[in-house]
């Protein structure tokens, strides 16, 4: 079996693949193609993985709660040898109140009949209906959850496997929480020789990449009568209809009844030919979650809309604008710097398509003649403002005081090293702002080099927070789509941040005492958290981020001592949040940004 196997030479292993991540970060963005970074963040290190974190698959303890869970799986012709291993991944789980419900969808292939009646025969809980007619997924699905008794239900593919301990880690959670309706787990890849692969260790719930895609997919366990009340699986959503019935189930389930077990629990089968072996190898099943979420949204509000995203199996939702369109106040810091300023500047008026909007720049004791000259130019741009901060350079308090003479209803911190490329940037931040769930907002950001600066804060990466697949090539796809999908993270970076003014208000603005210069967007974004809403980050905001040239590196012993002071802080304060970042997940590394497994 699967798991009984080993693999020998893991500590030559993990020498090489640490040694390859302490070289020379020049030598890492020559090199940082898509193979790179799959051998540093998957592949390579997956088998070690597995040996450090399953070592203890079989063993369980009693529980107090052990409800009926009823495994439910449609079958049509399933080759026999992937048929048999599905079975015997269910009847060999370690938590044993189970009953598994089987819909044949009128095989006529009769060596998976035989395999069936054999199984159903020597298993008294496993209970088969034989379909007369071939009716497809939906209604043999439908037909399986007939049979189901259990309080909860679990899905199964019929050529899948489900992990050895996988019922078990799904009950065992709900020990911890009696009101969870939704529970997920992290899943995997395993193909015909039963090789794994492909780990998908996954974010919390995460309702805005949920509804950029079903990152959800496996291991689902769901209360049974959420599911009835839905009317169980659509036949017109044949493709993405676990999507779709998840997406309908959001109705009679809070979010605080959705959780996951960051475990792998399921092996998704990969075959040549099946969307697991390829996203786009079903065109249908892209066409049926782009319906089945615009369905879900015109049911909510008729004005949002549902497009295809920039991967396949991916969507981008589009909210509305309020009318008339609120005022902007963006707000730019500087002192001196006309060659970054002025690029910055330049850039917000010639490719900004939304239409309301004032620039104020923060003038922190210019001295440069042609940054003063500057200056005078743009004071006769329409909408902008110079307002003076005679003081040292506290970036905290600078934007604090900016947004006190700020007249927008939306501020938008921006540096000085900023470069508007996208012309919709402000339009798309703005439609997720002003959201009333949504607290900050953060877009993507490149080095010069095109490759990505910012994609998102991960918080306790390096004892602190750090960038989400920082210095990933500006197209990549990122882990699991994720620098293509609109998203939650925890935190979004101050160097393009847009937040309601009344929410920068009620959380305080940024903190001025301890965090005068780095950490304080993160400080301010899980203050947000704090207070019941969610960050988001975009895709489709692109800006250049030239980093670190207005205010340079941290390479003198008071800079040094400064950034550890505020690191400190940040431990102090926000241990707790650091430690454990619910929009990451513990199976990836905090050792790097490029979502590298943890070993």
């Amino acid at each position: 079996m699967w798991h009984e196997r080993k693999v020998s030479p893991f500590r030559i292993l993990k020498k090489t693949i640490t040694r390859t991540i302490k070289h020379d970060r020049k030598y890492m963005l020559k090199k940082l193609d898509k193979e790179y970074l799959k051998f540093v963040a998957n592949e390579t290190l997956y088998p070690l993985w597995i040996a450090q974190n399953e070592e203890d698959i079989f063993q369980t303890t009693s529980l107090e709660y052990s409800p009926l869970v009823s495994i439910i799986t449609q079958t049509y012709n399933t080759e026999a040898k992937y048929l048999k291993k599905m079975l015997e991944s269910v009847v060999s789980q370690t938590y044993k109140n189970w009953e598994f419900c089987i819909a044949d969808d009128a095989s006529t292939n009769k060596k998976t009949v035989q395999i069936l009646q054999d199984y159903e025969k020597k298993h008294k809980n496993i209970k088969i209906a034989y379909r007369k007619t071939n009716g497809h997924i939906s209604e043999a699905t439908n037909t399986a959850i007939e049979l189901a008794n259990g309080e909860y239900l679990a899905f199964l593919d019929h050529d899948d496997m489900l992990a050895p301990n996988a019922l078990y880690e799904m009950v065992k959670k709900l020990n911890e929480n009696r009101e969870l309706k939704l529970i997920y787990s992290d899943e995997d890849k395993i193909d015909e020789n039963d090789n794994r692969h492909s780990p998908h260790f996954k974010s919390g719930w995460n309702p805005d990449m949920f509804f950029s895609q079903n990152y959800i997919c496996h291991l689902t366990l769901i209360k049974k009568e959420v599911v009835g009340s839905i009317g169980g699986f659509r036949k017109e959503y044949e493709g993405s209809q676990d999507y779709d019935m998840l997406l309908r189930a959001l109705e009679y389930v809070e979010y605080s009844q959705i959780d996951r077990v960051e475990k792998i629990l399921y092996h998704c089968r990969v075959i040549q030919g099946s969307t697991a072996y390829q996203a786009g190898a079903k065109s249908n099943t892209h066409l049926a979650g782009l319906k089945a979420l615009q369905d879900y949204f015109a049911k909510k509000d008729k004005a949002i809309t549902v497009e295809d995203g920039l991967l396949q199996n991916t969507y981008k939702v589009n909210y509305p604008l309020p009318t008339p369109t609120p005022l902007v106040s963006i707000l730019i810091p500087t002192r001196d710097g006309y060659d970054i300023l002025s690029k910055c500047i330049e850039s917000i008026y010639a490719k900004t398509l939304y239409p309301n909007y004032e620039i104020i720049v923060i003038d922190n004791e210019t001295t440069c003649k042609r940054t003063l000259n500057y200056f005078k130019k743009i004071k006769t741009y329409k909408n902008l403002t110079i307002l003076e901060y005679r003081a040292t350079f506290n970036y905290s308090a600078i934007n604090n005081y900016a947004v006190a003479h700020a007249k927008g209803d939306v501020i938008v911190l921006m540096n000085n090293d900023a470069e508007v490329i996208s012309q919709g940037w402000l339009i798309e931040m703005m439609q997720h702002v002003m959201r009333e769930e949504i607290g900050a907002v953060g877009a993507k950001l490149y080095y010069d080099n095109d490759t990505v600066q910012h994609a998102g804060v991960i918080l306790g990466l390096y004892g602190c927070a750090g960038h989400s697949h920082k210095h990933f090539l500006r197209d990549a796809d990122g882990y699991f789509g994720r620098l293509k999908i609109i998203q939650n993270y925890s935190a979004v970076t101050a160097a393009c941040l847009a937040v309601r003014k009344k929410l920068y208000e009620e959380v305080g603005g940024l903190e001025e005492e301890h965090l005068t210069v780095a950490f304080n967007d993160v400080d301010f974004c899980i203050k947000i958290l704090q207070k019941g809403y969610r960050n988001l980050w975009t895709p489709y905001a692109e800006l250049y981020h030239h980093e670190s040239i207005s205010r340079g590196a941290n390479d003198t012993p008071q800079k040094k001592e400064r950034a550890a002071k505020e690191v400190a802080y940040m431990r102090d304060k926000w241990l707790s949040q650091l430690q454990e970042d619910k929009m990451y997940n513990h199976n990836l590394t905090k050792k790097n940004e490029i979502f590298g497994i943890n070993i």
